[in-house]
């Protein structure tokens, strides 16, 4: 049985059910290659909304159910319904219990201002969802060797 300092949680915000069954696709494949080297084991959570999102993160503080923990990284899509992506991600990045988390924006926007607004945010990395079923699992796979393999993540 894995413990708590096994498991890496990712939490996910993404109100498109495609692309979240393609991240979670993703996920498994690279928990395999996590179990090999490091003996993690990879949790998932899914939200849809940016209000979803904050109301998760604020129930790990108050909640005694260890399947509800705070998160590892957060996935991020900007453009969700009720509070959008660049709504929630101020709000976690301006409270003092969550703002460590590192924060993946994950979106089909190239623009500009969504790239330098992220950022100014406190976003940890801006990628663009590709088109194709094939470019999107390359970069998924590679962003996650990236953040599970190399990356040393906040406790």
């Amino acid at each position: 049985m894995k413990t708590n300092e096994n498991l890496l949680t990712i939490l996910i915000a993404e109100d498109d059910e495609d692309d979240y069954t393609l991240i979670t696709d993703v996920l498994k494949i690279a928990q395999k290659d996590v179990l090999e080297i490091s003996q993690n084991e990879i949790q998932i959570h899914w939200v849809r909304d940016g209000e979803e999102l904050v109301e998760y993160l604020n129930s790990t503080e108050k909640s005694g159910d260890q399947h509800k923990v705070k998160p590892h990284i957060i996935l991020l899509d900007l453009n969700m319904p009720k509070k959008d992506g660049r709504e929630a991600l101020q709000e976690i990045k301006l409270n003092k219990k969550f703002k460590n988390i590192p924060v993946i924006v994950l979106t089909t926007s190239q623009a500009k201002i969504d790239i330098q607004r992220a950022y100014d945010l406190g976003a940890n990395s801006f990628i663009q969802k590709p088109f194709k079923y094939a470019d999107f699992h390359s970069m998924m796979e590679n962003c996650f060797k990236y953040w599970i393999h190399t990356v040393k993540l906040p406790s």
